[in-house]
């Protein structure tokens, strides 16, 4: 049974204290709730909350002129553990949240949420937020995919990569038309500028391993159709899937790497092909003029403005624009990560994540997830491995697979412990400790099932064999035991 326990602070400003308060401040409180995931499967959820005045330095930054100031003078004063939240609420005729704006998501672990009036009402506000900031019933769903039954769980969910020890991202630049463009592009700088801010801050997540290249000649492998009203050529959102699995082949990525491999790709149409579009299934233009595929990467068109003249000499020199594509690249590995802001409530302001790419409280949502998604693992690989174990009665078990189931056992408890009592980062990092163990027990080449036979198919190997050999001589020794009955039956002559 997993227990996620989130602590919490809920820090009254001036004037925002509800009236119907039960207790004087500060006090705690415990919520619960239990998420189902199937009929064996369920998650607890608890919000350790403490209730508590504002000090007199959050009261000075609550003070400031927008949240996004208050945001800022705020974070230095609060508790910055991974998977700890504070709440501060401020009355309901407060400035600092624009019209029509009830809660507002800073880029750390806090939020400034408007009082309400009551406490239900209140409580109910602080529920959405912790849902939107730590986990909801969604996004542990979508960790325990595996598990969910086909039908209850949404297509978005099955888009967010699985838990891994590591990620290879590659980026490609497809040129299928050399001859006509030479295209130029600052990858390293772009990777240092754009990306390498969002994976410094992944690297509690996973290692990170980032390499580039460029494919010439390397085609879609779906021939666009040509649109008269608008001169250009379109890919319709039905021919999308069938765009990838011809430039796979060229990218080679995938065939030699250990962890799973994102693949983004910029694609230059060909001359013949300019400019290409990407319709959705309503058939209107993809704003971004890119895709993505889950678990897989994305790919973007990047079209080449004709020459002003015919007559302009060919290879046209092309210098991509490298904030725009990793803007749509940077998205793309939001998503990929489960990180999608669409389900926010509309009274919600989010703040935008700046250069890092995901806020703090982003980070543990995915902590949460594939802290989860790795216990569910863990059982799996070992409950497999017994049953293996089961079947082969004559399987050898060396000492070191069994320290390692061993330390898979210890390390899973571990992190189940860990979750219980709130210590999120603790968590994960046991939880990694026990998929490692689990998988390197349970891929040894000692325990292949394929080193050992059943009895059955012992006899059906051996009976062939020596049956044949095996009738002559026991016919030959019913010959010599029926000879020697006969000898002893026989009076002895005497002379």
């Amino acid at each position: 049974q997993v227990q996620l326990v989130v602590p919490m602070a809920v820090v009254f400003g001036p004037g925002s204290v509800p009236g119907d308060l039960s207790r004087p401040l500060p006090f705690r409180d415990v919520q619960e709730m239990e998420i189902s995931v199937n009929l064996r499967t369920s998650v607890k959820s608890r919000y350790e909350m403490r209730y508590r005045s504002t000090t007199g330095q959050e009261e000075a930054a609550l003070a400031a002129a927008t949240a996004r100031e208050a945001d800022a003078a705020l974070h230095p004063l609060q508790d910055t553990t991974l998977g700890s939240l504070t709440m501060y609420v401020v009355p309901e005729t407060s400035s600092l949240l624009p019209q029509g704006i009830n809660v507002y998501v800073g880029k750390h672990r806090s939020a400034l949420v408007r009082a309400g009036g009551s406490l239900a009402a209140l409580q109910a506000r602080l529920r959405e937020v912790t849902q939107v900031m730590s986990f909801s019933a969604t996004s542990i769903a979508a960790a325990l995919s595996d598990r969910v039954p086909d039908g209850q769980l949404s297509p978005d969910a099955r888009r967010n990569l699985k838990s891994s020890l590591g990620y290879e991202i590659t980026f490609s630049l497809l040129n299928p038309d050399p001859k006509s463009h030479t295209v130029d592009w600052d990858i390293e700088g772009a990777v240092n500028c754009y990306v390498k801010p969002v994976l410094d801050k992944l690297s509690l997540v996973a290692n990170f391993s980032v390499d580039s290249q460029i494919l010439y000649y390397a085609v879609l492998g779906v021939t666009p159709r040509y649109d008269k009203e608008s001169s250009s050529f379109l890919l319709s959102a039905h021919s999308l899937p069938h765009v990838i699995n011809p430039v796979e082949a060229r990218l080679g990525s995938s065939a030699a790497s250990l962890y799973p491999v994102l693949n983004f790709l910029l694609y230059v149409p060909e001359r013949s092909h300019s400019p290409l579009y990407i319709q959705d299934k309503d058939g209107a233009p993809v704003s971004t003029n890119a895709f993505h595929s889950p678990r897989w990467g994305g790919i973007m068109v990047y079209n080449v403005e004709a020459p002003a003249s015919p007559q302009a000499s060919l290879p046209l020199h092309v210098d991509v624009d490298m904030a725009r594509v990793m803007e749509v690249f940077l998205a793309q590995l939001r998503l990929l990560f489960g990180l999608s802001r669409e389900e926010v409530p509309p009274e919600f302001l989010l703040e935008g994540p700046g250069n890092e790419g995901l806020a703090d409280w982003e980070l543990d949502h995915l902590l949460w997830a594939h802290t989860v998604e790795n216990i569910a693992t863990v059982s799996t690989t070992l409950t497999s491995l017994a049953q293996l174990l089961d079947k082969i009665g004559n399987i050898v078990i060396k000492d070191d697979v069994a320290s390692e189931v061993y330390r898979a056992v210890a390390s899973v408890q571990s992190a189940v412990a860990k979750l219980s009592l709130g210590h999120l980062h603790a968590a994960f990092q046991a939880s990694k400790e026990a998929v490692t163990s689990s998988e390197r027990a349970f891929f040894d080449p000692s325990l292949l099932h394929l080193l050992y036979f059943p009895d059955d198919q012992k006899f059906a190997i051996y009976i062939p064999l020596f049956l044949p050999m095996a009738v002559p001589i026991l016919l030959s020794l019913a010959k010599i035991v029926r000879e020697t009955r006969l000898r002893k039956k026989e009076p002895t002559k005497m002379d």
